[in-house]
């Protein structure tokens, strides 16, 4: 990590810290009072999403359907699969609860930043202890892309819109598979809900 100058705050990503068993004990060695951010949304969607992505790099793999169960006759869902493994918020979080209280873990809706990006970065900056300086003037909706995209205060420069990766669109998925997958996620959501307090209304 860089040093980080009083009134500064350092910040680091990676999609992957809370699905990493291992980190949640490593950050808390370094630092017990790290404030973190987890941007979560529908789990559905999420693995939906998640195919989509490896598609678009290995476009020979199989489809959707094939990779979701273990077996499709009884319904089984294939739980060892990432793109599934991943939306089980609920037992991630476990994890993270062993090494940090719930009030230094905010939840971000990945629907809001969509529907309301200030208002979700509103709340983020307040978790941070921040000035509120990012308002609604500085976003405007890509019909194309389907996400908000960053424009700078003064309008002085080109807007930041999210990559060539993001907004793709997404295969057709057979509806009966979505519906096995919302129920199989059901109660994982309620769980998750529970944990934190906050229905993200993905049912």
């Amino acid at each position: 990590m860089p040093r980080t100058l009083d009134g500064q705050i350092t910040m680091e990503k990676t999609p992957s810290y809370f699905v990493t068993k291992e980190a949640p004990a490593r950050i808390s060695s370094m630092s017990k009072d790290t404030k973190l951010i987890v941007v979560v949304r529908d789990p559905v969607t999420r693995a939906i999403s998640d195919y989509t992505q490896t598609l678009s790099k290995k476009p020979d793999i199989p489809n959707f359907e094939s990779l979701t169960f273990k077996n499709r006759t009884t319904g089984l869902i294939d739980t060892s699969w990432s793109a599934i493994q991943i939306g089980i918020y609920a037992k991630h979080l476990e994890n993270w609860l062993l090494y940090f209280p719930l009030g230094q873990i905010l939840f971000v809706s990945g629907e809001r930043l969509i529907s309301d990006p200030a208002g979700e970065l509103g709340r983020v900056q307040d978790f941070l202890g921040l000035k509120r300086i990012i308002t609604d003037k500085h976003f405007y909706f890509n019909k194309t892309k389907g996400f908000p995209c960053l424009k700078k205060a003064e309008g002085s420069s080109k807007p930041h819109c999210l990559g060539k990766t993001k907004g793709r669109t997404h295969p057709n998925i057979d509806q009966k598979v979505v519906q096995r997958l919302r129920e199989f996620y059901r109660p994982f959501n309620m769980k998750f809900y529970q944990m934190t307090g906050h229905d993200f209304g993905w049912d």
